[in-house]
């Protein structure tokens, strides 16, 4: 499993990143590139809102912290799917097993039928 899927932030736009997304919250940005983050959140009501849903979170700790927590339960999610993938897979020797039966029928029949003709 690549470690970027597990990433809720791993996925980048191209006008901000992340960490210039922190420093927006945590105000360490110029006037110019809080200017160009403002740019991009009017340009995007869905980013305008997450946004303003980080602001009301709290501080920036408090975002690396959820984020982090978040982080946690989707691996811990992810890994409790593919396991329960992998429970619900047939395993090598039972299908080789339904093929033999399925042959077997197939040649009772064939013989049924040759020797009611007979």
């Amino acid at each position: 499993m690549r470690e970027d899927l597990l990433n809720i932030l791993s996925e980048n736009n191209n006008e901000v990143d992340n960490q210039k997304l922190l420093d927006y919250l945590g105000g360490r940005l110029s006037d110019e590139e809080k200017h160009e983050v403002e740019k991009w959140m009017i340009d995007n009501s869905f980013f305008n809102e997450a946004v303003e849903g980080l602001q009301q979170a709290g501080g920036e700790k408090k975002v690396l912290l959820s984020v982090n927590d978040i982080n946690k339960q989707l691996a811990r999610y992810l890994k409790q799917k593919k396991a329960r993938k992998a429970k619900k897979k047939l395993p090598v020797a039972a299908t080789w097993t339904y093929v033999a039966i399925i042959v077997i029928l197939l040649l009772t029949i064939l013989i049924y039928l040759v020797v009611s003709k007979l």
